[in-house]
């Protein structure tokens, strides 16, 4: 016989979320090891001091650490997923019989709080995992990825010079009477330190750069003539989306997604931007790094990128602070298609000339202020008579060398290549930073944005970012501090010759049973000291 199941629903007993969700899910091991109270005063500036109550700001942080753990593309999937599983209402606080947000009002209070309360809580999990001691902070990696933008080609315009036009017209224009240039005695309160402090603030406030503009810092041609396709077209969809090259094989809108991350076992994120996808990868980061290395405190040994950011005023700036440049830099003087290249010239300092390979000398002809570089021309008619022309040079005026104005510090760079550091700093990076990326697009959605327009979209990687962070206590656990002195002053060292039972390996326990008498001897002295500290 056939049976017939008949929908036929009880009302339930009295039962509670607490009986209903596992002890071991993984949501509650959340919520015991993030506290996420701390919220509340971040935005506490952005709400009346009376009138309705709004969402609960810890309650919103959860929802998208949810929307992060759970790879969703939107607030409406969230809200229905949330509806649906026991464990995120218990994540959140709400009952069975309790009506959840909507999800227009989560993308409300995402537009309220902006970009700089996204970046304030993603620092804040930073810290805490600086105080769970998991930051080492002797080594720093550099690394972006694109990412795609969601925005079709199809949608790209042409940029008409009227925009241009319009936005210079209707610009508010600057107060004559502030800042630190109006007239010549804001000029004499401008050179006496601390005369004019709200002059200062506004000077310094114009000045930008890539963290504190959200990536926009740069995007334009220097040249006269603009020669980005971002200077002529626009996409009507996202109009900070740019054509990116390499993207699954074709260009596509998207954007570029830097990390810092710390060379620790725990592999913490310590700065996320998004800049544009025309922005070359080595123009932020300067920015990057000093914001990461002041925000933080640190002194690292070295700072390891790839040969995209082994150009000059990034080799020279670190070089400078003390910190090793372990990338490849590239010398772009020489050229590409001599035989001889720069390691066959040798350089003498003394004369200020160079050698060729054939003993003949390269004599200066003069600097070139604008391309930052000194030309170097041998004799046209030794070299035309020369047997080695031929896998030298082409012209008829004798072979040319330049050399930057700063070429010690490749030189400095180079000489970093045969350090052990510097080839284990090369190989960790390909597996510490960019499995992050990896990471992040491919069990948490940074395949392709979701959101739009540039402030919009760093507030997403933040989120990102400062999850990825999260898991890593979960991982690691508390570890404490790292520094030896501060092991000292927290707690008493270990004594593991005392207490054989707690080591793990099996190996090790079976040599201490059986050299115990050994052990106990060489102990004492040692017992002796450690009651003493």
């Amino acid at each position: 016989m056939m049976g017939t199941k008949i929908r036929d629903f009880s009302p339930l007993p009295d039962l509670s979320l607490e009986e209903l969700v596992p002890k071991d899910n993984f949501y509650r091991r959340l919520e015991e090891r993030l506290d996420l109270s701390f919220v509340r005063e971040l935005v506490e500036n952005l709400y009346a001091p009376s009138g309705r109550a709004s969402v609960d700001p810890v309650v919103f942080f959860k929802l998208e650490l949810i929307l992060f753990f759970e790879d969703l593309r939107s607030e409406r999937q969230l809200m229905e997923v949330v509806a649906d599983r026991l464990s995120l209402r218990w994540y959140l606080g709400y009952d069975l019989h309790e009506p959840l947000p909507d999800h227009f009002s989560l993308t409300r209070i995402r537009e309220r709080y902006g970009l700089e309360v996204f970046r304030s809580f993603f620092e804040r999990i930073v810290e805490m995992c600086v105080e769970a001691g998991l930051v080492w902070g002797e080594e720093l990696f550099v690394d972006s990825t694109t990412v795609r933008a969601n925005a079709a080609k199809a949608a790209l315009i042409p940029k008409l010079a009227v925009l241009d036009h319009l936005d210079e017209l209707f610009e508010e224009e600057p107060d004559d009477d502030t800042g630190p240039a109006s007239g010549s005695l804001g000029m004499a309160d401008a050179a006496l330190p601390g005369a004019d402090g709200e002059s200062l603030k506004q000077a310094n406030a114009a000045r930008q750069d890539f963290i504190s503009s959200a990536g926009r810092h740069g995007t334009k041609s220097r040249a006269p003539n603009p020669k980005k396709i971002s200077d002529h077209t626009v996409n009507r969809t996202d109009p900070d989306a740019c054509l990116a090259g390499h993207v699954k094989g074709t260009a596509r809108m998207g954007y570029k997604v830097h990390y810092v991350v710390d060379g620790g076992k725990a592999r913490v994120i310590l700065t996320a931007l998004v800049a544009k996808a025309d922005v070359k990868d080595n123009q932020p980061m300067l920015d990057l790094l000093w914001h990461t290395i002041f925000r933080w405190k640190l002194r690292p040994h070295h700072v390891t990128g790839d040969s995209v950011y082994g150009a000059i005023p990034n080799v020279k700036a670190v070089e400078q602070a003390g910190i090793r440049a372990y990338m490849p830099v590239i010398d772009y003087t020489w050229g590409k298609r001599t035989l001889f290249r720069k390691d066959d010239f040798t350089y003498d300092a003394e004369r200020d000339v160079y050698w060729c390979p054939a003993g003949e000398i390269l004599r200066n002809t003069g600097g070139r202020s604008k391309l930052e570089l000194t030309r170097y021309v041998a004799d046209p008619e030794v070299c035309n008579s020369c047997l080695l022309k031929s896998g030298c040079t082409n012209g008829k005026s004798g072979r040319a060398a330049n050399r930057n104005f700063d070429e010690e510090y490749f030189e400095k760079v180079e000489a970093h290549y045969e350090l052990e550091a510097y080839k284990k700093a090369m190989r960790k990076r390909k597996v510490w930073i960019e499995p992050l990326f990896g990471e992040a697009k491919q069990w948490h959605g940074m395949e392709r944005m979701r959101l739009r327009m540039l402030e919009r979209v760093n507030c997403e990687v933040l989120t990102t970012a400062s999850g990825q962070n999260i898991k890593r206590p979960l991982t690691f656990g508390g570890r404490g501090p790292r520094r030896p002195a501060q092991v000292v002053a927290l707690r008493p060292p270990e004594r593991p010759l005392l207490y054989p039972d707690r080591c793990r390996c099996r190996t090790h326990r079976r040599s201490f049973i059986r050299h115990r008498g050994v052990f106990q001897q060489a102990a004492q002295p040692l017992q002796h000291q450690l009651d003493r500290v």
